[in-house]
């Protein structure tokens, strides 16, 4: 083999072996990984507070998803992984803060934090014993919940869980951080007490929460019975809707049977009603036709008759009344004969009055005469034929004056001059009627009876006595006190009283 041949295969192999080395020292970090390659000499870095510039000794190189190439024999690569872990946290018997003791479950995840001084720090302290981060993390966060646990009682902490996990979060954050882990979350799974704290602390609510749920039941139940009622009266109702229907179909049905069942005598009678249309109108005709016949043979002949029987008639109505007036005037002129008549009767009623008044005239000369003979016999006599009349008269006075006293079916009398002043009235009615008519007519009647009994005669005083006493007598005889006298006007009794 020649020495070129030589040559270009040692190079070709060097080549090749330079590549396998390149290849197989050239590692790329995962999506969950970080690798860590030490045996760097120490770089310049800058106090970001202070501002000084120092060197960094540490020697280590972070790669989060990228690529290193370690060089053999001089740097070390590591891997720290960077993916979550879920990590268990119990704590027993924790006091809170009224003294209860409880039991807490919780999780969280917790992983190594994304920033190169967090991989560093955690790499520093875990890289040899990861699974040491979970230990850790368990201790950082009971003592965390211990520490909060006892400022909060188990009321706070059951209403707000994501407070209360927030703090213990809060919390132990600056120890996981120093570590260069990251808390990303931390949940309470659950919370248990000692004896039955929880139980006595649920039961009101329980109770509350039973009672609402037997409400609701209720309520349920009579939505669901009221549904019920209400499906089946809606159903009610579309059986009567549906009944209701079918009864108005067959009613249609029976009436279309009904029209088509009389559609036959219909028409017949249809064209029976034509028939009697035409017939009827013949007939109308016919009655036209006859009507004038009726007039050129009956009636026009009858008015012409009838014309001629009134004009006859007329005619003769005419001739009776110039007979009538004939006759008047016949009697007219024998009406003077009748005149004659009544002037005989006219005289004969005049003799008779002549008659009628010469006899009266004879009876009023007669009775004249009589006056005449009285007058001069008064004249003659003078008070004596006057005394003669009034004591005709008075016994006539005297009883028209007691007349209301004997009407009196009972009297009672209530005086203290006893019964003897019923007389005394009648005698004072008496001289009421004297002076009466001395007053109307002029003549003193008592001024006569006086000088009657007074200075007269004796034989006219005796009349005048006797006349007078007997009408005083006569008149107030019915009423005499304590004595029954007959009389035919007494109805009754009469009690008179002192």
């Amino acid at each position: 083999m020649s020495p070129v041949v030589l040559s270009v295969s040692g190079i070709v192999v060097l080549v090749v072996l330079a590549a396998l080395v390149v290849v197989t020292r050239y590692k790329v970090a995962g999506p969950s990984e970080a690798f860590i390659v030490t045996g760097r000499r120490g770089k310049s870095r800058t106090d970001p507070e202070t501002g000084r510039i120092f060197t960094d000794n540490s020697g280590q190189k972070v790669v989060v998803g990228g690529g290193v190439f370690v060089v053999p024999f001089v740097q070390q690569r590591f891997t720290l992984e960077l993916s979550s872990r879920h990590i268990p946290v119990a704590v027993r018997g924790a006091v809170t803060l009224r003294g209860v003791k409880a039991n807490l479950e919780g999780v969280a995840i917790v992983k190594v934090g994304g920033t190169e001084d967090s991989i560093r720090a955690a790499a520093q302290r875990f890289l040899m014993q990861q699974g040491g981060i979970v230990g850790f993390t368990q201790e950082v966060l009971s003592g965390a919940l211990r520490s909060i646990v006892g400022r909060m009682s188990v009321e706070d902490i059951i209403r707000d869980r994501a407070a209360f996990a927030g703090q213990v979060a809060e919390e132990a954050e600056a120890s996981l951080s120093g570590q260069g882990l990251v808390l990303d979350a931390f949940q309470i799974q659950d919370i248990t007490t000692e004896g039955s704290y929880l139980e006595d602390l649920g039961r009101p609510e329980a109770a509350r929460a039973k009672q609402e749920a037997d409400i609701a039941e209720a309520v349920a139940r009579r939505a669901s019975e009221q549904a019920r009622l209400k499906a089946a009266e809606e159903i009610a109702i579309a059986e009567r809707t549906f009944a209701l229907k079918q009864a108005e179909i067959k009613a249609e049905t029976d009436e279309a049977a009904a029209r088509a069942a009389a559609a036959g005598p219909l028409a017949q009678a249809a064209r029976n009603q034509e028939v009697l249309t035409e017939q009827e109108k013949v007939a109308e005709r016919q009655a036209a036709l006859t009507d004038r016949e009726l007039d050129t043979q009956v009636r026009k002949p009858a008015d012409a008759a009838r014309y001629r029987a009134e004009q006859e008639a007329e005619a003769q109505r005419i001739t009776l009344v110039k007979q009538a007036e004939a006759d008047a005037q016949r009697a007219r002129l024998t009406g003077t004969g009748e005149k004659e008549h009544r002037a005989a009767l006219a005289d004969a009623v005049r003799l008779e009055g002549e008659a009628d008044a010469a006899a009266i005239l004879a009876r009023g000369a007669a009775e004249a005469d009589a006056m005449r003979k009285k007058a001069d016999a008064f004249a003659q006599y003078g008070d004596a034929a006057v005394l003669q009349m009034l004591v005709e008269v008075l016994p006539q006075v005297v009883a028209k004056a007691s007349e209301p006293l004997s009407a009196v079916d009972k009297l009672t009398v209530i005086s203290t001059d006893g019964a003897g002043q019923l007389p005394r009235a009648v005698a004072n009615n008496v001289v009421q009627g004297l002076e009466l008519l001395t007053s109307t007519t002029g003549v003193d009647l008592t001024e006569l009876l006086r000088k009657a009994t007074g200075g007269g005669s004796q034989a006219g005083a005796a009349v005048a006595e006797g006349r007078a006493g007997a009408a005083v007598a006569e008149g107030a005889g019915s009423a005499r006190t304590g004595e029954d006298v007959p009389s035919p006007r007494r109805k009754g009794h009469t009690e008179i009283t002192d």
